[in-house]
């Protein structure tokens, strides 16, 4: 099954007069050589952007002290080492000061447990890195079944999505000689036997979407040229996200070969292939397979199913499935206030992690003669959730347990039994929650409905609307914001004085696929409506005003902090926008802009091109308006969304004579991952420019 990618009213924008006359929107833009992402003269304007915005930032006398406490935690070996079961090992991946760039690495079960385990390095990426000139950054690995002894490695040079595979032996803690190597390419590769792959990925002219996504799938043998490939499935350029195939199977020697096309970001077909060819599944578009057990085969579906309601998840035996008529059997049903996070199978049972407004909660699902039972986990209120690593060999694996002032705690879990004893890792605090509070409450949006959000803060603030707040929140994919444990807010913001606020708008996944619908495609002016009735629930209750909030987001919450700055410029002293999608009207030509247009809809619709003309940011920003100083950043490796957007705002922001800061980082792709330094640069440069504006000027040492 894909992995959904992080990127974004019920009524159309009216104008106001509290805004300036708006620039006519023509279909004129003097901008687009921004476009060329890595010309010589786009990466000169970059260049000259940087000079301006960093000295800004980096002069601050706390510039230094954010950057020192946010690599400290990213670099800390203290951390928890996330498991992954493989090979009859825990291995995990890892960066530290030692290892920016990261080590691939395992250790036994029983070592794993003690407090200082005893690894062997199987592949150190700084290491490959500097033997090879290129910076490759981790993208996983897939192993095949049952033994897992060969594994595909993903490789991203800088960050991008477009990766390299090669053949890992864990036997033997080396790439296999002649083995399986795929040259970078937007692609995905999954193990039908020892010998042969299938495979999706650009294989010549014709062969991706109009997003550059994959659409072929090809079966490669083991010592063949890529161009002797077999093809065994086409989907068509039109497709949003392209075509996949998977192999799913279970602890009993069960198998299901699927191949999954993606017509739309969250629909489309699934087959089931066989050397005899491929027959496509009877089900409604946004269902996919999401694993099996005991030869039941586990789906989610975002759509109703006959009497599985959406959002649900159900099953079917295997025969049935590879018949192509599936008749479900309900597994999990959500209330309006529920959502499912997680499904994860062990060798006997089926790991469920769902949400209930907004915290988490596990149970253990098994199947028998008399259809499935149900036992739940006892776990902490008021926390978030997750399966940190499971198999199908048994039913032992590990939870994770996060909240806001939560560490992460790791929980050996007995699928067997439904239960987690005690810790086996417990992340140590890493800033000081002394007088730190944690509240949920909603907020009333436009329409009447009630969106929850949660607040961070110290429990004796002044009710004055005087405390620093930071808020964000992301609307869109049917991804859900959840609590979690940031070290970096929690030190870099939390300890001198500021609050956090999370949003839990509609467009995100917090209340399932309704919730999300609700502000798809020319229904999105809503999430942005959902957004400022949170700050202005803030105001109403004094916890700050709108000289001392920021807001911050990243992707399709960079869109939406374009459009908060745009609509809203009065309710906000600080907007910082992160690697965003800015310019609606061409983002279906830039990047993998078109794979979104079942979530944004199309300029191609003329109802959803008049919509899109009335939130896109660039399009509307507006001469004479007293925005605040926003803060815009992107990445020139970013292959996902494009520094594109990014660049174009702020040329137009100068334009206008509007204030601005611009930053690029030449690497990291749109998650600005390529090493531990850069992550801790792109914090701290955020968290200065927040300070600046909300906290004043840095006062001088004592």
């Amino acid at each position: 099954m894909i992995v959904r990618t992080l990127l974004i009213a019920s009524t159309m924008l009216a104008a106001t007069s509290a805004f300036a006359q708006s620039t006519p929107v023509t279909d004129t833009d003097p901008y687009i050589w921004l476009e060329d992402k890595d010309g010589a003269k786009p990466l000169a304007w970059v260049e000259a952007e940087n000079a301006r915005t960093l000295p800004r930032l980096q002069n601050d006398p706390r510039y230094k002290g954010f950057y020192a406490d946010a690599l400290a935690i990213a670099s800390a070996k203290d951390r928890i080492p996330m498991p992954n079961q493989l090979f009859g090992r825990i291995y995990n991946f890892w960066r530290d000061a030692d290892h920016p760039q990261g080590i691939w690495r395992w250790t036994s079960e029983a070592d794993y447990a003690a407090p200082q385990p005893k690894w062997t390095v199987a592949l150190d990426l700084d290491a490959l890195s500097k033997a090879e000139g290129k910076k490759w950054v981790w993208k996983g690995a897939s192993c095949l079944h049952p033994e897992e002894r060969l594994c595909l490695v993903a490789l991203s040079e800088g960050g991008e999505d477009a990766i390299s595979y090669r053949e890992f032996d864990l036997a033997t803690g080396q790439f296999v000689p002649g083995g399986f190597s795929l040259p970078k390419s937007k692609q995905g590769a999954s193990w039908l036997d020892k010998d042969t792959l299938l495979v999706s990925r650009d294989w010549g002219a014709g062969t991706m979407t109009g997003s550059s996504y994959p659409f072929v799938v090809k079966m490669v043998k083991r010592g063949q040229p890529l161009d002797a490939a077999k093809e065994i499935f086409r989907g068509a350029p039109t497709d949003q996200l392209g075509t996949y195939a998977g192999v799913i199977t279970d602890g009993q020697g069960h198998r299901l070969v699927t191949i999954e096309r993606r017509t739309t970001f969250f629909g489309g077909e699934t087959h089931v292939w066989t050397p005899e060819g491929t027959k496509k599944l009877d089900i409604p578009a946004r269902t996919f397979p999401a694993g099996m057990v005991a030869g039941q085969v586990l789906f989610q579906t975002s759509d109703p199913w006959g009497a599985v309601a959406a959002g649900s998840v159900a099953s079917a035996p295997l025969a049935m499935v590879e018949s192509g008529r599936v008749t479900p059997t309900i597994l999990f049903a959500p209330n309006p206030r529920q959502s499912v996070d997680e499904v994860v199978t062990t060798k006997d049972h089926v790991v469920l992690i769902y949400n209930d407004n907004v915290r988490g909660r596990a149970a253990i699902y098994t199947p028998g003669k008399a259809g499935w039972t149900a036992r739940p986990i006892a776990l902490p209120d008021n926390v978030s959730l997750g399966v940190a690593s499971a198999d199908d060999r048994s039913d032992h694996g590990y939870m994770t347990v996060t909240g806001f002032l939560t560490p992460t705690t790791l929980l050996p879990l007995d699928a067997a039994t439904a239960s987690v004893g005690k810790p086996v890792k417990t992340l140590p605090p890493k800033f000081d929650s002394a007088g730190l509070v944690v509240e949920q409450h909603e907020a009333t949006s436009t329409d009447g409905t009630k969106v929850p959000y949660f607040i961070v803060h110290h429990k004796d603030i002044p009710l004055n609307g005087s405390t620093p707040t930071i808020m964000t929140a992301y609307g869109g994919f049917e991804l859900p914001m959840l609590p979690a444990y940031s070290a970096i807010t929690g030190k870099l913001w939390l300890e001198r004085g500021g609050s956090y606020v999370l949003a839990n708008i509609r467009g995100g996944g917090e209340f399932g696929p309704a919730w999300h619908d609700a502000g798809r495609k020319t229904k999105r002016q809503i999430i942005y409506d959902d957004f400022a009735s949170v700050a202005k629930a803030l105001f109403a209750r004094k916890l700050t005003s709108p000289q001392e909030l920021g807001i911050y987001g990243g992707s399709n919450g960079g869109l939406l902090m374009g459009v908060e700055f745009n609509q809203h410029p009065d309710l906000w002293k600080a907007v910082t926008i992160q690697v965003p999608l800015l310019d609606m009207m061409r983002y279906e030509q830039i990047e993998a802009g078109k794979s979104w247009v079942d979530e944004y809809g199309s300029v191609d619709v003329p109802a959803e091109k008049a919509f899109l003309r009335t939130i896109s940011p660039y399009q509307n920003i507006k001469k004479g308006v007293a925005y605040p100083e926003p803060y815009i950043w992107t990445t020139t490796k970013d292959d996902r969304v494009g520094p594109q957007h990014a660049r174009k705002f702020a040329a137009r922001l100068k334009e206008y004579g509007l204030p601005y800061l611009f930053y690029e980082d030449t690497a990291g792709g749109h998650s600005g991952d390529a090493d531990i330094e850069q992550g801790a640069r792109l914090q701290a440069l955020q968290m200065t420019y927040f300070a600046q504006k909300l906290m004043g000027p840095a006062q001088p040492a004592k």
